[in-house]
């Protein structure tokens, strides 16, 4: 990997997409509230590092279910969700500790940690090999690895469709398979490689359909500040941008229904153990 693959996943967590993220951190995490149960049934131990922990509310999520004797650990490359977490912990009265570095970089204690768990925060690493035996070495001897990660975007229709109906009216990146992005764990097998040559053993790649909603209310602030086409229209002038939401607004109207603006997320659950080397 070299500097300046890092430096664009650090300036993009740390411009308008980790600002949106801690703006809209109410909104993600009701959406992601049954990813969130997921990922909490798979937890055992009592220290866990939570690796892109976005506003915390995975990290914060586990901490309750092991309860007094907890130390959880929450990291994240954005500095603005790192802050709004731990403000957060702190209003809730979790004890919790978040950290703002790049998981794939450093220098976590040696096996401090029972467990790694992710929920949609591990697709982003420039090396992920790199990054993953980072982790490895996080973890002590038969701790454990349990990550939620996307599969195709095909399989995702709801996070592909406002690109898709904007595509007329913006120039929006590709999406490029294997890259670091929302869809970078799609192959199965490939993540498979990646674990193995990292040092996970008892790997386990299972997939998972979970139900998501949000209010409808809601879904033009999301719109408007999340994705490709919320990131495009933050460089756009207010009457381009109203034109994109209203081209992009009723290509949502399948995904309507009793109030609520629903999908299922397709993903890998991803599971692996850590075993010393003999």
């Amino acid at each position: 990997m070299n500097g300046t693959q890092q430096g664009e996943q650090a300036k993009r967590w740390n411009s308008h997409a980790g600002r949106a993220w801690a703006e809209m951190q109410g909104l993600l995490d009701g959406m992601f509230a049954e990813v969130e149960k997921v990922l909490v049934a798979t937890v055992s131990g009592r220290r866990v590092l939570d690796v892109g922990c976005g506003t915390g509310g995975t990290t914060l999520a586990v901490a309750r279910a092991i309860g007094g004797e907890a130390e959880c650990v929450g990291v994240d490359i954005s500095e603005a969700v790192v802050e709004f977490a731990r403000g957060r912990a702190e209003r809730e009265g979790v004890r919790a500790e978040f950290v703002r570095a790049d998981a794939q970089e450093y220098g976590f204690e040696a096996g401090r940690f029972d467990m790694v768990v992710s929920r949609f925060g591990v697709m982003f690493f420039e090396d992920p090999v790199r990054a993953f035996a980072n982790l490895r070495g996080a973890v002590r001897d038969g701790g454990e690895l349990a990550c939620v990660v996307w599969r195709a975007a095909e399989e995702n229709p709801f996070m592909t469709t406002a690109e898709r109906a904007a595509a007329p009216l913006l120039e929006l990146p590709e999406r490029v398979p294997d890259a670091p992005g929302q869809f970078g764990f799609a192959d199965r097998e490939r993540v498979r490689g990646i674990l193995e040559e990292s040092g996970w053993s008892d790997i386990d790649i299972s997939p998972v359909d979970i139900p998501c909603a949000i209010p409808e209310p809601d879904l033009l602030r999301y719109l408007r500040r999340m994705g490709p086409v919320g990131l495009a229209l933050q460089g756009l002038d207010e009457q381009t941008r109203d034109r994109v939401i209203e081209t992009v607004r009723p290509a949502f109207d399948p995904f309507v229904r009793d109030g609520e603006v629903r999908y299922t997320a397709a993903c890998w659950l991803v599971r692996a153990a850590s075993k010393a080397a003999k």
